[in-house]
């Protein structure tokens, strides 16, 4: 596939109305008049983020970083090489960054599918972290301990998480439909002193009891729990006692009442959050962020990529167990309004949900491909349930926008709408790519590199080729202060985590995705994992060029997958494309030929899959990440078994069989 092919549906979607009044542009300007470099654009504000450290300190005033002790030095050398100590002589609380507003303007509303809307103000917010974290201390919490939950994205979870940080405490927290095994694999190896579970819950329309579930968690984690605070129903409120256990209500009589919320001043690199790798094909990996660096990079990105600013509103449709609720908490940090949803956004109906998206007046709504395509596919115009007249910025992540799509919500939500596709990680819990809320928005484009992020493309030999238009390798050739610290349970000196990271291309970051740079308008396309990349005779490339094609069958096609296929005896990889046909649709020999011609048409003839099969499901994470890589090791002769993240585990089993190909080729054939 030519260079210029990645590009084809390439047009000019959107310009900002008002580029001048962004954050990124008021920050380009505070540089220019304290260092005086004369930055033009955003391009030379992100060429001087990467060149000059200094820009971290220029950010840290920009974003006020609330600090007992402002820095002087940016960066040392830590322990990991390739891993620097940034701040090293300051000291800051991630909590009372977050916490700094104390009046009666709405800093939470939780709701969700029952329908139910509760406003809190930031100083409900700060008496309920108060009470929260004095209880915490008369537990026994101090710096460093671990607190975990298994918990809904509520109010709940962010008072928790708040009081947990004002301690100096490390957070981690799993959704509530991840299976028993998959929150053992992740909390056995942290250890938490004390954990937070919710015993009833509400989802898709349905009462979901966990004491069960919470009951063998909680016996699992001892000895070495000190408690367990069960959550009351979030149907109906009763609380439920369980041995060895107490209730949310006694856990607070705990506390002091007379007790004022106190921060720990800590340093930049303390440890904040520990986030989890997908754990879908072994153990997960234990993700140790620090509080500054989650702080400054989650507060950039919100701040100046997605320009929210104290008056707004933002609502990231989330669960806890991905990183995104951890990225989305900041948005308190700018003083703005948060939107806790907890529940399926298709009960009782998406109507429904879009509507309460315009009616709460939202701002800024990040969501993901996946439900995009579901609104698309069931035929709904968003702009008839709806004005979206406080709507400015549609944020899009957890997996590729393609150009059909990219078009479609741009109509569907109005064009005055900054609609925006970002990429970042769980690794990093920031993002590499996305907004310019002051630059021009092309068809399936991600506009542009953050700033502080040095990201290049990489070819399989090191080389980098972005300047050429062809695709590689995502890596991030210069540090920045949300590189994780550590894995939890590594060796002092990293060896997982450089592993991991640093030793494909020996001392740079590789993020794991396979993209491309035009470079005319400078925007990035991912176009899959890169470790999932396809690889037929020795053509590279990614699975979401397959996607987008296959836009074009939306009316027939429900989802879709697409690996390559490589087993010990064969000698080349060929690629699968398995589809899952909409209700009342089936896939014909005819409609095999259509998108066999659109897939050569539109890509190249060796981008054509040796096979294409009708199946029942997609395998998907609990964070509503296709799962591509298991798929194809289960295809390739795996016997991996499901694990505790995949949301639909009895899916995976759904393509053993194909590792004998030829007999299901020749089954179909016959058909």
């Amino acid at each position: 596939m030519s260079a210029s092919n990645h590009f084809e549906h390439s047009r000019l979607l959107w310009e900002p109305p008002n580029p001048r009044s962004t954050n990124i542009e008021h920050l380009r300007v505070l540089i220019n008049r304290t260092r005086g470099p004369n930055l033009k654009d955003y391009q030379d504000l992100h060429k001087y983020s990467v060149e000059d450290y200094n820009f971290w300190l220029d950010l840290w005033k920009f974003l006020r970083v609330i600090a007992s002790k402002p820095p002087k030095a940016i960066l040392e050398q830590g322990p990991i090489p390739e891993i620097p100590i940034w701040f090293p002589d300051a000291r800051l609380n991630y909590a009372e960054n977050l916490l700094w507003r104390n009046d009666d303007g709405i800093a939470c509303t939780a709701c969700g599918e029952s329908g139910r809307i509760v406003n809190y103000s930031f100083r409900q917010l700060r008496e309920c972290v108060r009470e929260m974290a004095s209880a915490m201390r008369a537990t026994g919490v101090t710096v460093g301990d671990r607190v975990a939950a298994v918990i809904t994205n509520s109010f709940v979870a962010v008072t928790i998480a708040l009081a947990t940080a004002s301690i100096g405490a490390v957070f981690s927290s799993t959704a509530t439909d991840m299976g028993i095994q998959g929150i053992l694999d992740r909390y056995t190896q942290i250890q938490p002193k004390l954990v937070f579970a919710e015993t009833e819950v509400f989802y898709a329309g349905n009462t979901v009891d966990l004491v069960p579930k919470v009951t063998e968690v909680i016996m699992k984690l001892r000895p070495g729990l000190k408690c367990a605070v069960l959550l009351p129903s979030v149907v109906t409120g009763k609380e439920i006692k369980l041995e060895q256990s107490v209730t949310l209500r006694e856990f607070l009589a705990r506390g002091d009442s007379r007790e004022e919320l106190h921060f720990e001043q800590l340093p930049f690199s303390q440890p904040l959050f520990i986030l989890y790798s997908s754990g879908t094909s072994g153990p997960p990996k234990c993700i140790v962020h620090s509080a500054g660096g989650i702080l400054m990079q989650t507060k950039k990105d919100i701040h100046l990529h997605l320009d929210v600013k104290q008056d707004d509103t933002y609502f990231q449709y989330t669960t806890t167990g991905w990183m995104m609720w951890s990225f989305m908490l900041t948005t308190l940090s700018i003083g703005a309004r948060l939107i806790l949803y907890d529940g399926s956004p298709f009960h009782p109906d998406v109507q429904t949900y879009l509507k309460f998206i315009s009616d709460q007046g939202v701002t800024h709504v990040g969501t993901s491909p996946r439900f995009l395509a579901e609104v698309q596919g069931n035929g709904i115009e968003p702009l008839s349930l709806g004005t979206f007249e406080s709507l400015r910025v549609l944020g899009v992540t957890g997996a590729v926008l393609t150009p059909p799509l990219f078009e479609w919500a741009f109509r569907a939500f109005g064009s005055r709408v900054h609609l925006l596709s970002m990429s970042g990680g769980t690794d990093i819990c920031c993002g590499l790519v996305g907004g310019n809320p002051s630059g021009p928005v092309y068809v399936g484009e991600i506009q542009t590199k953050t700033l502080g992020m040095k990201i290049e493309v990489f070819d399989p030999e090191g080389k980098n080729v972005e300047q050429t238009g062809e695709p590689g390798e995502l890596v991030c050739t210069r540090p920045h202060p949300s590189l994780p610290l550590k894995f939890w349970g590594d060796t002092e000196d990293g060896k997982k985590l450089r592993e991991t990271y640093f030793s494909f291309f020996p001392g740079i970051w590789r993020q794991g995705d396979f993209i491309v740079i035009n470079p005319t308008t400078k925007g990035v396309m991912i176009l899959g994992r890169s470790d999932g990349v396809l690889n037929p005779s020795g053509v590279r490339f990614g699975s979401g060029e397959i996607y987008t094609v296959l836009e074009a069958f939306s009316e027939h096609i429900d989802d879709s997958i697409c690996v390559g296929q490589r087993r010990a005896a064969d000698k080349d990889e060929r690629v699968l494309l398995f589809l899952k046909m909409r209700l009342g649709h089936t896939f014909t020999p005819g409609l095999e030929r259509e998108i066999r011609n659109r897939i050569r048409s539109a890509l190249s003839a060796r981008h054509v899959p040796a096979h294409i099969f009708q199946v029942d499901d997609i395998p998907y994470t609990v964070n509503g990440k296709k799962i591509e890589i298991a798929v194809k090791q289960i295809v390739s002769g795996s016997n991996l078994k499901p694990s505790g993240t995949v949301a639909n585990p009895d899916s995976l089993r759904l393509y053993y069989k194909y590792q004998d190909i030829e007999k299901i080729a020749n089954v179909q054939a016959k058909l």
